[in-house]
């Protein structure tokens, strides 16, 4: 084969797994909006299962149902068959995974969900099957062909199965209205977890902050900004408001005597600044676009809260 074949071949199969799941949104029915309900109503958690590949896409699912608001586990059903049936408990929703419906190794789940009246919501491709006819809530799968070519390994089926799970996922999230602060708390490390970080997680607060008072003269003011360490001195006045900061900038225009002056001569006034709770992402956007190196972070009523220096949204990965 030459690579316009493979590339045929490739269009092909995403063409075909692009029509299954067309296919599928469209038979999409009521017993979806109950699978969301009864998710919605349990008091424990998601336990999501299957056996081979559906037990893959089933790990995935129970992955995004818990990084988006939903508390959810796998459990792999051959291990539950040997004591991890206990991890199912009364007030969790059990959601299986099988192509088929007649997953054997799925027996004992679907048995101990029965026994112990754990709402069971079921996933397959069979009408009828043993799955769906024990299961609370059955989502039957449409009838769409595998696109391997033996018609025997799960593609098509898979797909749909996961796209099922996140069209579940963001019902919920949906419902619960979900936001980024909720999404950060479950994601505090890689780099979603550093674009959704905030300023007051990164910025340097209390004694840290280069500060002196309006009408402090500039000697006193050049030995803040050297101990601190950040290149600038925020001048407060009398109610503890940000009235204006001395830059790197601001030294050059007053370098003539500027040991004669305060920092009230020389200070740039109404500073940009930013709020403690906006995100770190936000603080690097104005500092890029200013071409400046730090912000401060003030209140409502514009008293200093932090400082943030670029370096630090770099080090965090925000960038």
């Amino acid at each position: 084969m030459n690579r316009d074949t493979y590339i045929t071949i490739g269009r092909r199969v995403l063409t075909r797994e692009a029509e299954a799941l067309t296919m599928q949104a469209e038979a999409l029915d009521d017993s979806f909006a109950q699978a969301v309900e009864l998710i919605l109503s349990a008091t424990g958690r998601v336990i999501v299962s299957g056996m081979g590949k559906s037990g893959h896409i089933a790990r995935k699912i129970a992955a995004t149902f818990a990084s988006t608001g939903t508390p959810a586990h796998f459990v792999h059903p051959a291990e539950a068959s040997h004591g991890d049936l206990g991890m199912l408990a009364r007030g969790d929703v059990c959601l299986v995974l099988s192509n088929s419906g007649e997953t054997p190794e799925l027996a004992d789940i679907i048995a101990y969900t029965r026994r112990f009246g754990i709402p069971l919501i079921g996933v397959a491709g069979r009408a009828g099957s043993t799955l769906l006819r024990q299961a609370d809530v059955a989502l039957l799968l449409p009838p769409a062909e595998e696109v391997c070519p033996m018609g025997l390994a799960p593609t098509t089926s898979t797909t749909m199965t996961l796209a099922l799970g996140d069209a579940l996922a963001v019902a919920l999230m949906e419902h619960r209205q979900f936001t980024p602060e909720h999404y950060r708390a479950f994601h505090p490390g890689g780099k979603l977890g550093a674009r959704l970080s905030k300023v007051g997680d990164l910025m340097h607060a209390g004694d840290q902050m280069p500060l002196v008072a309006t009408g402090t003269p500039m000697s006193e003011a050049l030995l803040v900004i050297s101990q601190r360490g950040f290149g600038v001195v925020g001048v407060t006045d009398a109610d503890g408001r940000l009235a204006g900061i001395v830059t790197d900038g601001d030294l050059r225009r007053h370098m003539e005597g500027l040991l004669d002056r305060t920092v009230d001569q020389v200070m740039t006034a109404n500073p940009r600044t930013i709020g403690a709770d906006a995100l770190a992402e936000a603080a690097l956007g104005i500092m890029n676009d200013r071409q400046i190196t730090c912000l401060f972070a003030v209140d409502a009523q514009g008293c200093p809260q932090g400082i943030l220096h670029i370096h630090d949204c770099l080090r965090a990965g925000v960038a």
